[in-house]
């Protein structure tokens, strides 16, 4: 994506100038604060790393954001003491049925995309990729919620579409593969988990190294459904359960 480099002038008493080399992407905060690419004096700089720091911070409370949480507790129950305990989407769905399913799917997506459009659009592309990690830790360790939260993947397809919508629909796919194979949601997660720094190689080679940061907090999240898997204890989606379905 971006081919920068930092340039600093300065002497004994410290840096007197900070410039930034190459297609650098700064955003509306770096063309304001710094002048587009022709950097400026190392306050201007720290004004700038600021900006960027509060859109990170600002990514990791939208994650904080948890639909399902709040649709469990509208409707008197706590969705950590419900099916499997996770703050997500497939536990939304087989604790409050296919509507709060849908809706806490759609608003973790879109919680990951808003964070990093904004990242991208105030503070360039290398910001919009933290942004993609720190919704992921919103969302995974919310600390309004105690630092307990869902596994991420909704959001992480999300933040993935905001960041390169094709990198995003590629893990969707291998997700989905999964899915249909396996009939159990864990399965479609891990595996998309585990090609992503694949996919990240061959789309987006700058995320790569974040990228694997993201495939390894999705596994550590599903460290019990792999626990299960092998126990044979793992359920299967309920939408693909004939028995309950009967």
């Amino acid at each position: 994506m971006n081919d920068t480099s930092i340039g600093i002038i300065g002497g004994a008493d410290g840096p007197t100038a900070i410039y930034l080399t190459g297609n650098q992407d700064l955003g509306l905060a770096g063309n304001w604060i710094l002048g587009g690419d022709s950097g400026g004096s190392a306050g201007q700089f720290a004004g700038f790393l600021a900006v960027l720091a509060a859109m990170v911070l600002l990514a990791y409370f939208i994650g904080n954001i948890s639909p399902s949480t709040l649709l469990a507790k509208s409707r008197g129950l706590d969705i950590k003491k419900e099916g499997s305990g996770n703050a997500g989407t497939t536990n939304a769905l087989r604790v409050m049925g296919k509507k709060a399913g849908a809706i806490t799917l759609v608003v973790d997506i879109l919680k990951g995309v808003v964070s990093v459009l904004l990242g991208d659009l105030i503070c360039g592309g290398w910001c919009g990729m933290l942004c993609v990690v720190a919704v992921m830790l919103g969302h995974i360790w919310p600390v309004v919620y105690r630092f307990k939260g869902g596994k991420g993947v909704a959001t992480a397809f999300g933040a993935l579409l905001g960041l390169n919508p094709l990198l995003g629909l590629s893990a969707l796919g291998v997700v989905l593969i999964g899915v249909l194979i396996s009939r159990r949601m864990s399965v479609g997660s891990m595996l998309g988990a585990l090609s992503f720094p694949v996919i990240c190689y061959f789309l987006e080679p700058d995320f790569i190294y974040l990228g694997c940061v993201l495939a390894i907090l999705i596994l550590v999240k599903h460290r019990a459904n792999i626990v299960r898997l092998f126990k044979g204890e793992e359920p299967i989606l309920s939408i693909f359960d004939k028995e309950k379905k009967s």
